[in-house]
């Protein structure tokens, strides 16, 4: 079974970056053909994803979030990071860490319970 874990600061000041870990368990985040996704909830909205980082180690974000985003991972603690650099109230939300399968069904088959972030000073 596999199993992901945020974790990270709930508040960031306005003008910082945020960033968030997601600690994989059950399973290798190399492990062909998962994508380890970032998915995020602003409060009375929907939900919006951030970016991945592949199995092979590529990476793909958001058009509308891309010059501030970097996703990265570390393979000896299987984790992988999402950093959301010059952040605002906006980027106020609960941000997922979330797998990716590609296969027969596209789907986002596991998720992480989600860890809320308030950008506020």
């Amino acid at each position: 079974q596999v199993q992901l874990q945020e974790s990270g600061p709930g508040l960031v000041k306005p003008s910082q970056t945020l960033s968030l870990t997601c600690t994989v368990s059950g399973g290798s985040i190399t492990t062909s053909v998962y994508y380890w996704s970032w998915i995020r909830q602003p409060p009375g909205k929907g939900l919006e994803w951030i970016g991945y980082i592949a199995y092979s180690g590529s990476t793909d974000y958001n058009p509308s979030l891309k010059s501030r985003t970097s996703i990265s991972r570390d393979t000896s603690k299987n984790q992988f990071t999402l950093q959301l650099s010059s952040v605002t109230p906006e980027d106020t939300a609960v941000y997922y860490c979330v797998r990716f399968d590609p296969g027969w069904v596209p789907s986002y088959d596991y998720w992480g319970q989600g860890t809320q972030v308030t950008v506020s000073s």
